[in-house]
């Protein structure tokens, strides 16, 4: 079955819209719980709860999509409750009140983005190594928002993403009506986990993956911070974000020939090198430049590595349970791995500083591609 213009652009749309948001909320949501005064350690508290709950709810949302197949009414109705839980931010600023609301809003927005990757490799049917052309929608709208948003909160107050980041849900909310629905011809076997999924190549892949996202931690929590402190703009931190999602359109768009010529696995192991000699060359840089060119492999490090990583696991995954494969995926490594690397970060930022944090994450991530290339083959 070929994807239809208007499936895809429905599809495109929810990317654009889904990391247009996350476009705001990595590179400034922890930069604006600094500046009205949380700890580095309660940053990556509040930053691990939004991954617990990834961990706790997603795979929870999808055995119950997959079970009375209603993938899209779970969907819509965890993307509207997500959005109203959000503009409780606009109210509170304690530590304790950020931490509960961040729970709340994470109950419901766990499971978009494995949803969404499962309606995409449901429609994308034989044409799934055409992935990446719908998901580079993401990182155009992802940098575009980073280097908005960064000059405008340069002009203004860091306070204005909580209210963009409300606009941006409310219109992914109202488009999330357009998601196309996929028939299966499978039965659903059972409302709980899928035994296939605890194979062997399965677990090695996401005990793995667990390690490549725990080296994120870093990065996703304190790189913005950091660059701050070095004593760059918030439009040069806006640019930096920018150049890593710019280098993962180069890679996505050329997905299906990426993929004719290296398989899953083998691009997976490359990325856990190349994310090892990233954050390692984080230790050093600091001009610029070199800030700007350390970016540049986050077109590996992110782009070859996530679509590998959902190629990989919807392979693997079967018929009866894509979902709760890819929401296993998302919530073993974005929940449980970016979860663990958050409160890593949180506790070691201060006695370690940015450059002991990001050879910590160096180490992780060579440990996680050793492991993945012995026993994942």
């Amino acid at each position: 079955m070929i994807l239809s213009g208007t499936r895809r652009i429905a599809l495109a749309s929810q990317y654009f819209l889904h990391f247009g948001v996350m476009g705001i909320v990595l590179p400034y949501f922890n930069l604006y719980c600094f500046h009205i005064g949380l700890t580095g350690f309660q940053i990556g508290v509040v930053s691990a709860m939004r991954s617990a709950a990834l961990v706790l709810f997603s795979i929870f949302w999808s055995m119950l999509a997959d079970r009375y197949e209603a993938r899209k009414p779970i969907y819509i109705l965890c993307l509207f409750f997500s959005t109203g839980i959000w503009s409780l931010y606009l109210f509170f600023a304690n530590f304790w009140m950020i931490l509960a609301i961040t729970l709340i809003y994470g109950i419901f927005y766990s499971p978009v983005i494995s949803f969404l990757e499962a309606f995409t490799m449901d429609a994308l049917d034989v044409e799934k190594t055409r992935y990446g052309s719908i998901r580079v929608w993401g990182s155009i709208s992802f940098i575009a928002m980073v280097i908005f948003i960064g000059k405008l909160i340069d002009l203004y107050h860091i306070d204005i993403i909580l209210v963009l980041v409300l606009l941006a849900a409310g219109f992914q909310s109202l488009a999330s009506f357009h998601v196309p629905t996929v028939k299966r011809s499978t039965k659903q076997e059972s409302f709980f986990f899928s035994k296939a999924l605890l194979q062997k190549k399965v677990l090695v892949f996401l005990g793995c993956a667990f390690l490549m996202l725990v080296s994120h931690g870093a990065y996703y929590g304190f790189f913005s911070i950091h660059l701050e402190r070095l004593g760059f703009s918030k439009t040069f931190i806006g640019v930096a974000w920018a150049m890593a999602s710019l280098s993962e359109i180069g890679v996505m768009i050329r997905s299906r020939a990426l993929f004719e010529k290296y398989t899953p696995f083998r691009t997976l192991v490359f990325s856990f090198l190349v994310a090892a000699l990233r954050w390692g060359c984080l230790i050093f840089v600091q001009s610029p430049f070199t800030i700007l060119i350390t970016q540049c492999l986050h077109g590996v490090t992110y782009g070859a590595f996530h679509m590998a990583s959902i190629l990989y696991m919807d392979a693997l995954a079967p018929e009866t349970a894509k979902t709760v494969g890819q929401a296993a995926n998302n919530a073993v490594t974005y929940g449980l791995g970016l979860m663990a690397g958050f409160f890593i970060a949180g506790i070691l930022y201060e006695p370690l500083g940015a450059a002991g944090l990001f050879a910590v994450s160096g180490i992780i991530a060579l440990a996680g591609g050793v492991l993945f290339r012995i026993f994942g083959s």
